[in-house]
């Protein structure tokens, strides 16, 4: 039962990161070139194998982490063009952001909050399994 709840929570998860994907791909999705094995934007079917961005997150114990466990959010960029430090920055805090706004539209039934934790983010909260 446990992996039956864990796969729901993880394919929510993923519809909130599908969908900052395509407000990515609209503000910043033109911004540089695609990696030339990279399929265009809405080709695929799957925001996360095709343009610009491919966001997720990884479940992690949290050990050594002042915030515990959580899902650490992975932002990538698929492109050979150099992109500024600080062009990344804004993208990461970005998606930090819209994750933590649309977190209550996703999950109304459980308390989750995301958490900068050095040079990244994680969703923090309760993760229950129910």
């Amino acid at each position: 039962m446990r992996g039956h709840e864990v796969r729901l929570f993880e394919k929510k998860l993923k519809a909130l990161f599908d969908r900052i994907d395509v407000e990515l791909e609209e503000e910043w999705g033109d911004e540089y070139p695609l990696h030339p094995a990279r399929a265009e934007a809405g080709t695929v079917g799957n925001p996360e194998h095709e343009g610009l961005f491919s966001l997720g997150a990884s479940f992690s114990a949290g050990f050594g982490s002042a915030h515990g466990r959580g899902y650490v959010m992975e932002i990538r960029l698929a492109t050979l063009a150099d992109v500024p430090g600080p062009v990344l920055q804004q993208i990461r805090d970005h998606v930090g952001r819209r994750c933590g706004e649309l977190l209550p539209e996703y999950f109304p039934d459980r308390d989750l909050d995301v958490v900068r934790e050095n040079d990244t983010f994680k969703i923090t909260g309760d993760l229950s399994l129910r």
